[in-house]
């Protein structure tokens, strides 16, 4: 491919990048990095407020993130890295804990020792300073930073590239030969038109990372319509352990275990809300209707617990794993 064609046929390929933040948003939110974000803010007011989340941000996209003016109250943000990339999560917030759920909420705020009695999680949270303005529009940097939302766009679709298996050249700003041929490539086994533009390619970049890169750790990923109930079962030394329930919304995606995975196997079970089984297998643990964790898989009814089959994930040799659930089961 001739070099100094190059640029431009790059820039065509992905369609120009957002350059401003949407027009009349009260707090619009940029994504200035290489990494898709995943971005939830808060607006306190005294000892009350809510947070709500999550608006997702590509590399060089903005978005609005709170459409009411801003008042006086007290803005925060926080913001995650895509569990598309292999390696620990990248996170941008600060040192204030508030609760949030996966998969997209609106909470009122409570104090962070309740999140888990109310199915949430504490994440540390920075204030944003908006110097009083009804309007403001924030940039997520890395450091080094990208000069502009362009370069974060053309950086980040190089990093996703390799993540979903491809070649493209070094992450940087610039276009490359390499890049060139790996867009090309992956626009061709995902069978896009001529007119697939950036959302397309980002979705479909992200989801064919997430079936490749997996964060320390067992992560169950929703990719059915509906709400599911999931609730874990693995076997050790000193017998077997099973513990539920993590509610996962459509589409989104939960870390069950966030430590790094040691043994064989991790057995899983999703269900509907309604108790209507969506995946499950042979393997008997113990069950019960509320939060649980239940030590030992034999005589399940005698100690005053339900029982159900778990299906077998192979997990040997991973640190982490994510577990795709289809409405047929588990994606293999």
């Amino acid at each position: 491919m001739n070099r100094a064609l190059l640029p431009a046929a790059l820039l065509a390929a992905l369609l120009p990048a957002c350059g401003a933040a949407p027009a009349h948003a009260a707090l619009s939110l940029c994504n200035r990095t290489s990494y898709i974000l995943y971005t939830a803010t808060a607006a306190l007011k005294g000892q009350k407020g809510e947070a709500s989340g999550w608006t997702r941000l590509v590399p060089g996209d903005c978005a609005t993130a709170r459409k009411e003016r801003l008042t006086g109250a007290r803005y925060l943000v926080h913001a995650r890295s895509s569990l598309a990339y292999s390696g620990p999560a990248r996170a941008w917030g600060g040192a204030i804990p508030l609760c949030v759920k996966d998969g997209n909420f609106a909470l009122p705020e409570t104090s962070p020792a309740n999140c888990a009695a109310e199915e949430t999680f504490a994440l540390g949270f920075a204030p944003l300073d908006t110097k009083g303005r009804s309007d403001w529009t924030m940039n997520f940097d890395e450091n080094p930073p990208w000069h502009s939302l362009r370069d974060a766009q053309l950086a980040g679709v190089k990093r996703l590239l390799a993540a979903a298996g491809e070649k493209p050249g070094p992450v940087s700003a610039a276009p490359d030969k390499a890049t060139g041929t790996a867009l090309a490539a992956f626009r061709k086994r995902m069978h896009f038109t001529s007119q697939a533009g950036n959302t397309e390619l980002f979705n479909a970049l992200e989801t064919e990372a997430l079936k490749t890169s997996a964060p320390a750790g067992y992560t169950v990923c929703n990719d059915t319509a509906q709400q599911l109930s999931v609730a874990l079962g693995w076997k050790h030394v000193k017998g077997a352990t099973s513990r539920g329930w993590w509610t996962v919304a459509p589409g989104a995606c939960a870390r069950a275990i966030t430590t790094a995975l040691t043994g064989d196997a991790i057995y899983l079970l999703a269900q509907h809300k309604d108790g209507k089984l969506v995946a499950g297998g042979d393997t008997r643990f113990c069950t019960a209707a509320p939060a649980f964790e239940i030590h030992g898989a034999n005589d399940c009814a005698g100690r005053g617990y339900g029982a159900a089959g778990f299906a077998r994930t192979g997990t040997r040799g991973r640190a982490g794993y994510i577990a795709h659930i289809t409405q047929t089961g588990i994606l293999k």
